[in-house]
C-alpha cells in the first residue's frame, strides 16, 4: 500500500483503534490529521510517532464533538491546512445502563458523538472527494452495529445507525470517480472484543468477579460472545483499513466488516 500524497483524518486518534489506524496509514505515506481530546503533550507525542513512521506531516485538532457543530468545523479546519482524501470516524464513547437508569443526557451525548459527527464530517468532506474522483470514507461502527446487547441502548443505537447512515452515503457517492481514480466509498468495520480503553469498564468490573484476575475477567466476556475466544488487536483494525482505501477497493462500498471472531455468524 502505497498512500503517498494523501491525507487522511482519523477522529479519536491520540489511542486505540484510531491511532493504530493512523499508524497504518503514516506508514504508507500519508500525512495525517490527528484528532482527539488530548494536551499538548499528548497530542505532540502522537504526531512525532506517525511523522517516525513515514507520514509527511501531522497535525492535531482538538475539536470537542460533544458539540454537533464541532465535527464540521473540524473538517473545514482540516481542509484550510490539506485536501482531506480519508476519513475515519472513530471517535466514540460508551456507558452502561438498564434503558431504565439510563439518564436522558446520557443517550444524547453519546448519540452526538458517535453519530452526529459521523454525518457532519461526511457531509463536509464526501462532496471534495466527489470532485477529485477519489475518496475514502472508513466508519468505525461495532459488532453492535449488527447485534444487540443488554445495557447498550445508546451505544447500540448509535452504531445501527452509523452502519446504515454509511449504506445511505456510499449509494449516493457510488458513481463518484472511476476504477483508474480510484471511486468514492463508504465502509463500516465492526470490531468485537478489541483491546482499547473502551473496554476497560467492562473488563473492570467483570474482573471483580473474579477477584481482580484481568485474564479471567477478559475470558468470561470472550466466552458469551466471540467463539474465536481471541481479544483482536487494535493494529489488526488498522491493517483492514489500509487495504480498504487501496484503489483495488473501489468496489467495496456500503459494507459493515464484522472482525468478531465468529460472533455475528452465530
Amino acid at each position: 500500500m502505497d498512500l503517498s500524497g494523501k491525507t487522511a483524518l482519523v477522529t479519536g486518534s491520540v489511542q486505540g483503534i484510531g491511532f493504530e489506524i493512523a499508524r497504518a496509514f503514516a506508514g504508507a505515506g500519508a500525512a495525517i490529521a490527528v484528532h482527539g481530546l488530548a494536551d499538548a503533550a499528548q497530542a505532540e507525542a502522537a504526531c512525532a510517532e506517525l511523522i517516525a513512521l513515514g507520514a509527511p506531516e501531522a497535525k492535531f485538532f482538538g475539536h470537542d464533538l460533544s458539540d454537533p457543530a464541532a465535527a464540521g468545523a473540524l473538517v473545514s479546519d482540516a481542509l484550510e491546512w490539506r485536501a482531506i482524501d480519508i476519513l475515519v470516524n472513530n471517535a466514540g464513547i460508551q456507558h452502561t445502563a438498564s434503558i431504565a437508569e439510563m439518564p436522558l443526557e446520557t443517550f444524547q451525548k453519546i448519540l452526538t458523538i458517535n453519530l452526529t459527527a459521523a454525518f457532519a464530517t461526511m457531509q463536509a468532506a464526501l462532496p471534495k472527494m466527489a470532485e477529485r474522483g477519489y475518496g475514502r470514507v472508513v466508519n468505525i461502527a461495532s459488532v453492535h452495529g449488527l447485534v444487540a446487547s443488554v445495557h447498550k441502548a445508546p451505544y447500540v443505537a448509535s452504531k445501527f445507525g452509523l452502519v446504515g447512515m454509511s449504506r445511505v452515503a456510499a449509494l449516493e457517492y457510488a458513481t463518484a470517480g472511476s476504477r483508474e481514480s480510484g471511486g468514492v466509498t463508504v465502509n463500516c468495520i465492526c470490531p468485537g472484543w478489541t483491546e482499547t480503553a473502551i473496554l476497560e469498564p467492562q473488563i473492570s468490573s467483570r474482573a471483580a468477579l473474579h477477584d481482580g484476575d484481568r485474564a479471567a475477567a477478559i475470558a468470561d466476556l470472550l466466552s458469551e460472545k466471540q467463539p474465536s475466544r481471541r481479544i483482536s488487536d487494535a493494529a489488526e483494525i488498522g491493517a483492514l483499513a489500509l487495504w480498504l482505501c487501496s484503489p483495488i477497493a473501489h468496489n467495496l462500498t456500503g459494507t459493515a466488516i464484522p472482525v468478531d471472531g465468529g460472533w455475528t455468524a452465530r
